[in-house]
């Protein structure tokens, strides 16, 4: 009874709620659709970022937007040290609009490297670095070797010698014409509880991929369904980019507005929905199931007390 009254109050409740959108707000979501094999090849990285500026531009409506949003690590150089390169790139969207692109971020800015980060960054139309947000959920062995002073013989399986680096932690940039977004790159979207900023909510999600890795497997799918508990969990829609997909726009109670299916290359102008006032679960965390064990164990309790017949 109790899961049949859960399951027809979430119904009522979806079927009463729509989905409320965000004046002005339109967001250009790429999906390049580049084969991982592709990717990091000698030779091609500049063809990949040529790829996804034409896709951008391609699309009717381009004056609309208000920010273009590319995959995780669609553009596979630094940023920081390529002015050429952020205007040729920022020349893809309107005056006004911004570009949020995965990207491979360096320090210090000039000479030998020191640390590299697995990073989402924001440029405007005259090619201006806006903000940045590093990766903190690094992938081990994938993007980074557990003690490495221990294991210096073993290499991490992204390309390059150098391990990334982890970032500080759930942020919420403010950008300009856009609601506060709370970014998270790739796999930070599995984690429940730690995908915002607590002292400063953002007002959507932005989750960055590439699932390229897992080819048509499982493992996209996952990620997606994945990420549409973090929306319904913190109350905020979220917006993914993916590579080869899921790309996708998700509202705050969870429903999926907008796709573009695995293995595909596409384009969606996306409106952004309205985010929800903190749910349950963004207020209280995994205390929630602790009560909840709490109430079903002291209710057992009670029953067992009771006078066999």
């Amino acid at each position: 009874m109790v899961a049949v009254a859960l399951f027809a109050g979430g119904a009522i409740r979806l079927a009463v709620s729509p989905t409320e959108i965000v004046p002005r707000v339109l967001l250009r979501v790429v999906q390049p659709d580049i084969a991982e094999t592709m990717k990091w090849q000698p030779g091609t990285r500049e063809q990949n970022v040529a790829l996804l500026r034409q896709l951008t531009i391609a699309v009717p409506g381009n004056a609309d937007i208000a920010a273009a949003i590319w995959p995780e690590t669609a553009v596979p150089f630094l940023l920081e040290r390529q002015p050429k390169l952020r205007s040729y790139l920022g020349a893809a969207v309107p005056p006004g609009a911004l570009l949020i692109t995965g990207a491979i971020r360096g320090e210090p800015l000039e000479g030998d490297l020191q640390r590299i980060y697995n990073s989402a960054e924001a440029v405007d139309h005259d090619g201006n670095l806006l903000a940045s947000y590093d990766k903190f959920h690094l992938v081990p062995l994938g993007e980074y070797v557990p003690l490495r002073g221990l294991f210096p013989f073993i290499n991490k399986v992204t390309p390059g010698e150098m391990d990334f680096t982890a970032g500080p932690g759930p942020r919420t940039l403010a950008l300009p014409g856009l609601p506060p977004v709370g970014p998270l790159i790739c796999y930070e979207v599995i984690f429940p509880g730690h995908v915002v900023d607590r002292a400063n909510r953002p007002q959507w999600l932005l989750n960055l991929t590439n699932d390229a890795w897992f080819g048509s497997s499982s493992g996209p799918y996952q990620h997606f369904a994945i990420a549409r508990l973090r929306a319904v969990e913190e109350g905020l829609p979220l917006v993914r980019a993916a590579n080869t997909g899921i790309s996708g726009l998700i509202d705050p109670y969870g429903r999926v507005l907008e796709r573009i299916e695995l293995g595909r290359s596409g384009v969606r102008d996306l409106p952004l929905p309205v985010a929800l006032d903190p749910p349950l679960y963004a207020r209280f965390g995994d205390w929630m199931l602790l009560a909840q064990l709490a109430i079903a164990a002291a209710l057992a309790g009670l029953l067992a007390r009771q006078p066999q017949d």
